[in-house]
């Protein structure tokens, strides 16, 4: 299949390990934050990443991108390993990236559409006009109405900021977007809108989606996968199933809490 940004052309293949993270080992300040930490990621999966608040999520997902360091361990990307890339290899698997920050991260200085050609700009060499209709089009994408594109973040309301850095996530064409706690300070309305907004573009652009969360509403009706931190490791992955009948303590709460979704869990199990 043809991507966007004009990089690889491929069959898809739904058995591909789009991200491998294999005994990655990250501190802080010689404080361990993740200790031989094991995940993989299929293509076309819609990830969702849940643990206890300070037990590291963030740390992975920064990890993974390059963006903190790690004492141990492998992390690769389209099967290649991201230490023993060259060069030309880091800039083809970054321009395959998408990242949506916690609160959207945008540019306070800059228009939507201004924000959405940041990657554009940085990667590509393109003619001002293709920019600006391409700007449009993902902006488009992600249910934005068009006056949306002239507008600075100050102007939106925190539902347009998540859409507005989606599509900026997305300027690229990518395989796999990283969302970082994408419906954090959303109205439950709005949320559930997000949640959709993200099923749908998995499964019309081929997407991967890897989704740092704690809304349990997201985990049940958007991801396909669920891996939980804690005690520095993923402690369990499966299915949402597999989370409702864990007996490990901290997923039984979570899932099976005061706080969870009222679910016939004798039909499901």
């Amino acid at each position: 299949m043809a991507k966007g940004n004009g990089i690889k052309m491929e069959e898809k293949d739904e058995n591909e390990i789009v991200l491998s993270v294999r005994d990655v080992t990250v501190a802080i300040q010689d404080k361990l934050i993740l200790d031989k930490l094991t995940l993989d990621i299929k293509r076309g999966e819609i990830l969702g990443f849940v643990g206890a608040s300070g037990a590291g999520k963030s740390v992975l997902l920064r990890t993974i991108l390059g963006l903190m360091p790690k004492q141990s361990g492998t992390i690769k990307l389209f099967g290649v390993d991201v230490d023993k890339a060259s060069d030309i290899e880091r800039l083809r698997i970054d321009m395959r990236l998408g990242v949506l920050f916690q609160h959207g991260a945008l540019f306070s200085a800059l228009t939507v559409q201004e924000n959405v050609q940041v990657p554009m700009r940085e990667y590509l060499d393109l003619p001002r006009k293709l920019m600006d209709e391409l700007a449009l089009l993902k902006i488009e994408l992600v249910g934005l109405p068009p006056d949306a594109a002239q507008k600075f973040p100050s102007e939106l309301s925190g539902g347009m900021i998540k859409r507005a850095a989606l599509a900026r996530a997305l300027a690229l064409d990518p395989d796999i977007v990283f969302l970082d706690e994408p419906t954090s300070g959303l109205d439950p309305i709005s949320a559930a809108e997000f949640d959709e907004l993200v099923v749908k573009l998995r499964d019309t652009m081929d997407l991967t989606v890897y989704m740092v969360t704690h809304d349990l509403d997201t985990l049940f009706t958007a991801c396909d996968h669920v891996a939980v931190l804690g005690k520095k490791k993923v402690l369990v992955e499966g299915t949402i199933d597999d989370m409702l009948k864990s007996e490990e303590p901290w997923v039984k709460s979570y899932f099976r809490g005061k706080r969870a979704r009222q679910l016939d869990l004798a039909a499901r199990a």
